[in-house]
């Protein structure tokens, strides 16, 4: 194969030909991770894309390939580690060809090797520290390592640092490296980059929708006193499962199509009386009475089973939300066309 034929080709048409050879079910599974002008891009260079030699083809997905592996090895253990990885895996020429193709673009996240710690020893490592050093490192993790973390802090210690990570807006490359160096000899890679926006509304929003009801509930009644406008503004950002009654009847009904019954009766068991009754005015009146049967011939159960269904439905709700088969009035004065 002539190398680097795929050189001579733009960005934006290897992209097309990529996405032409994965097929559009995963295409658009991709599609849904892009800008809208992104998306408005590619799919004119595909309609103008003609035809494609197999040899083009497979050394567009050959870079593809090397550049993914680049990235994953750089994310574990750094730019020296991806090389000599890549070199054992693809060679050493075309190791340094993909590795210098990211070098100049490439930005690896601080505390990126941090992610891939069991939160239960990192949390032993950061639970002394001071609330904000810990509020940083958590605005760096995946929403459900961070929420781990969160919902395992002292009570009195959940809402300072969730209030700290609301607030944040940009740190410093320094001060990232100096709280790097506190865990760099057991768990991090030091790396270079610039002001960096992390933090603020979405990223606790993320984290108080993935940690248990009992933590959620903890934290912002304390914010609702502590700062009843960063409370509300976060709240209008959230779904919880007695926000059910913001839907109408059709998204109800959508959402209650992807449910267990025995979830259902299990979340309405602790559900409060409108939203029972919002739920059966949207089933029909053999499933309702079905459903209260099963609410009265379960007896009693724990709060921790009834929180786990409930949490189960809003989760159905945020993947229907974020696929756009229902719509979520948050409130904020903003009117709903449908």
């Amino acid at each position: 194969m002539p190398k680097n034929t795929e050189d001579k080709i733009p960005g934006i048409q290897k992209a097309a030909i990529l996405l032409i050879a994965l097929g559009p079910e995963r295409s658009a599974m991709i599609f849904k991770h892009l800008k809208d002008e992104e998306i408005e891009e590619l799919t004119l260079e595909i309609a103008n894309t003609r035809s494609v030699t197999p040899q083009v083809k497979d050394e567009i997905i050959d870079e593809f390939y090397g550049i993914c592996l680049a990235q994953q090895y750089i994310a574990e253990g750094g730019i020296g580690y991806a090389k000599e990885l890549l070199e054992k895996a693809l060679g050493n020429e075309r190791a340094m060809d993909v590795i210098g193709k990211l070098t100049a673009s490439l930005q690896v996240k601080p505390f990126e090797f941090v992610r891939k710690t069991d939160a239960s020893q990192l949390l032993n490592f950061i639970q002394d520290e001071h609330p904000q050093t810990i509020a940083l490192i958590l605005s760096y993790l995946a929403p459900q390592q961070a929420a781990l973390i969160v919902s395992a802090l002292p009570p009195e210690q959940q809402s300072d640092v969730a209030k700290r990570i609301a607030v944040m807006d940009r740190t410093s490359p320094d001060v990232v490296k100096e709280v790097e160096k506190v865990l760099e000899s057991k768990l991090a890679s030091l790396v270079n980059q610039d002001y960096t926006i992390i933090g603020g509304v979405d990223a606790v929003v993320e984290i108080l929708n993935t940690v248990d009801r009992g933590t959620e509930k903890h934290i912002m009644e304390t914010l609702e006193v502590e700062d009843p406008e960063l409370a509300d503004e976060i709240r209008k950002k959230m779904f919880v499962f007695e926000d059910i009654l913001l839907l109408d009847d059709r998204a109800i009904q959508r959402v209650l199509r992807d449910v267990d019954n025995n979830d259902l009766a299990l979340a309405l068991k602790g559900g409060n009386e409108q939203v029972q009754t919002s739920i059966f005015n949207n089933l029909s009146k053999r499933l309702a009475v079905m459903i209260k049967e099963d609410m009265e011939f379960m007896g009693p159960v724990r709060m921790k089973d009834v929180e786990e269904a409930q949490q189960k439905i809003v989760g159905v709700i945020r993947r229907l939300e974020e696929a756009g088969e229902i719509v979520i009035s948050r409130g904020g004065g903003d009117e709903i066309v449908v």
